[in-house]
């Protein structure tokens, strides 16, 4: 197989809406700050204190700075290093030519971003350890782990490389290096190792700072510069959370290596006019069009670029003041359906890593005043665990470390809002009882598919009961070539077969953003307004139209209405006139289960743990399909195996309601 498409974390990305010619894009951050985002303003912001100034102005610490260091939370230090020793004794992970060339071989990805996220995580302990100990072999370590990326022939990920496309080589092309995600990640994890023991290596490793620089400069600063058509800046093309992952890691690195302060004015002034692109396409509900999942690669990667661009202006330029960014914070809290369970979207994980930089959240949420956005990160604050952990890149890992009211913070319940409608995407999420989960939540998704990291989902639903997903969404299995390929929906996992959405005749969802869904009926968008008390919280119910969603004729009608009747009762109404089709298929239902199913004459009982469903459909019994999952990012979530329930409907006409309720 010779797949050779690396449109990678870009899938299904809006089309262009003729964006604008570099440094002609005038969006919300421009209204809210103007001339002084641009070059002649900061470069009169900086000049006035210098480089040396602007890095400390960062926050972040060098290893001479002892009372933070000896502040460093003990079981965080711990944690680190007992990975640490455990690995120390053992050679480097091997980043090879034949890994890298298996995304074009074969499509496989992952054993090559595997062992490169190995040796960046490795390097990331080791820079910890050496900050807060000074100690010789760990500044040694640290040192190894910061040559060997050195030495890497690329930052970039084999999904990303632009060397095949450009002329079918294998091998990276180390005169023309690709800024990707990978290579902003390295250049900002090394500039801060190097913010961190600078003073160490100066005395220890005469020349590794040279090296380090000369390797950022190179691979990531120059071409950020000079490049006008990475698609990510947003020049030619809408942009993602590339965006922002991107910019805040390139101004990172620039604000701790390069000592030019005209030079650090142009760079910013150049990433403030990008990152306005990412801002423009944020909705003012807040909302997240690839999921809480993204929220954290996306939106929370753009909150650490303005907390960074207000510390280097002294907050001159203060993003908190930015009207979105409220409702963006409270976004993934409202997607909560229990402990580590979520809403998910698109190629979203519906379950929790555990390894989210909850720091983010907690200390914008104290920026803001926001107390919930402050509980539901503090949600994720185990008492006996670290304030973060070592997979999160070194930038966010000593930020959480220094950070002493988050290393403060003791965990607390997370808010579950009642209710939320989110017009902007078409979701909705619904329990009985605010701060309460143990109940029925009832989650809908309308939106269209063109949006990003799409999956085939419009007019599905997901179920949980007592916070835990039992009809569900099943999310994204591990990334191959093919899955940001043309073969894309040849993924069992991203058709609307595999969620829990209507086939009029058969049919798949079509792709684009045409093939949407229609608003008939649904609450007011936001959540329930705290004065208005005697509002009834139920029932709550949406109303769509989603024959757009299916290649169907002008004259056929699909419409979905859902229902939260109570804590322990949702009811989903299918309504449908369709013409007949010659040589067709017959008309289904599906529901995705995870859990145990069992079929008890005209329903369904499905359990997980000890949690129990019951499913009626009219008395149609369905089909039950099991699913072995071999997937190992799918079964780290639901374990080994799904079931699909396809409920055949023969008419053309008819109105047919799912009934589920809680058992016992």
């Amino acid at each position: 197989m010779n797949i050779v498409d690396r449109s990678a974390e870009r899938f299904s990305v809006s089309a262009p809406r003729h964006p604008a010619p570099p440094g002609d894009h005038r969006g919300p951050l421009d209204a809210l700050w103007g001339e002084r985002m641009r070059e002649p303003a900061l470069a009169s912001t900086f000049s006035a204190v210098g480089m040396e100034r602007l890095r400390e102005r960062t926050g972040l610490p060098t290893s001479t700075a002892r009372g933070v260091w000896k502040g460093v939370d003990p079981v965080t230090l711990d944690r680190m290093s007992a990975e640490a020793e455990a690995e120390r004794t053992e050679p480097w992970a091997d980043a090879t030519a034949t890994m890298f060339a298996r995304f074009v071989r074969d499509g496989d990805r992952r054993q090559y971003e595997r062992a490169v996220a190995a040796r960046q995580q490795r390097l990331t302990r080791a820079a910890l350890l050496a900050a807060v100990t000074r100690s010789e072999g760990w500044i040694d370590e640290a040192a190894d782990g910061v040559v060997l990326l050195c030495e890497q022939s690329t930052w970039c990920l084999p999904a990303h490389d632009e060397s095949h496309a450009r002329g079918g080589d294998l091998v990276p092309d180390v005169s023309k290096p690709t800024l990707d995600l990978g290579a902003g990640e390295v250049a900002a994890q090394l500039a801060v190792a190097d913010r961190l023991l600078g003073e160490e290596w100066d005395v220890r490793w005469s020349g590794l700072r040279h090296r380090l620089r000369r390797e950022v400069e190179a691979r990531v600063l120059v071409p950020f510069e000079t490049r006008d058509d990475l698609w990510w800046l947003g020049y030619s093309r809408e942009v993602n959370n590339w965006n922002p992952w991107i910019l805040g890691n390139v101004l990172l690195a620039a604000a701790l290596l390069i000592d030019d302060t005209e030079r650090m004015a142009r760079l910013t002034a150049r990433a403030l006019e990008s990152l306005d692109r990412y801002v423009t396409t944020l909705p003012a509900d807040g909302a997240i069009d690839e999921g809480v999942t993204y929220w954290w690669n996306g939106a929370a990667r753009m909150l650490e670029a303005l907390d960074l661009l207000s510390r280097l202006t002294a907050s001159e330029l203060d993003g908190a003041a930015l009207p979105v960014v409220a409702e963006l914070l409270r976004f993934p809290l409202r997607m909560q359906l229990g402990e580590g369970w979520y809403v998910n979207v698109g190629d979203g994980r519906a379950r929790s890593r555990g390894d989210e930089p909850w720091q983010i959240p907690f200390h914008w949420g104290r920026l803001l005043g926001d107390r919930r956005v402050v509980d539901w990160a503090r949600g994720g604050r185990a008492l006996d665990g670290p304030v973060a952990r070592g997979e999160g890149g070194l930038p966010r890992l000593v930020r959480a470390v220094v950070d002493t009211a988050w290393r403060d913070a003791t965990p607390t319940a997370p808010p579950y809002p009642p209710r939320v409608w989110l017009p902007s995407v078409q979701v909705l999420v619904g329990r009985e009882r605010e701060g309460d989960p143990s109940g029925l939540t009832l989650a809908i998704k309308g939106g269209t598919n063109g949006e990003s990291h799409n999956h085939k989902d419009v007019g599905s639903f997901l179920v949980a009961a007592g916070g835990r997903p039992l009809l569900v969404d099943i999310g994204k299995p591990t990334y191959t070539a093919q899955t940001f390929s043309a073969g894309r929906y040849g993924i069992r996992a991203m058709q609307s077969g595999w969620h829990n959405a209507p086939a009029p005749h058969g049919l798949e969802q079509g792709e684009g953003r045409s093939f949407g869904a229609h608003v008939v009926d649904a609450p007011p968008a936001g959540e329930p307004v705290a004065e208005f008390g005697d509002e009834p919280s139920l029932p709550v119910r949406v109303s769509l139209d989603i024959g757009g969603a299916y290649p169907i004729g002008d004259g056929e009608r699909w419409r979905r209405t859902f229902e939260l009747v109570s804590g322990r009762r949702v009811e989903v109404t299918d309504t449908w006139r369709l013409l007949p089709s010659e040589g067709g298929a017959p008309s289904s239902l599906h529901l995705v289960a995870a859990g145990d199913v069992e079929v008890v004459g005209d329903h369904v009982v499905l359990r997980s743990a000890d949690r129990a469903i019951r499913i009626r459909a009219g008395g149609v019994i369905p089909l039950v399909q099991e699913w072995r999952l071999d997937d190992p990012e799918l079964i780290e979530v639901w374990g080994e195996r799904l079931h699909r329930l396809r409920y055949e409907l023969r008419e053309l006409r008819g109105s047919l309601t799912t009934v589920v309720e809680v058992v016992g």
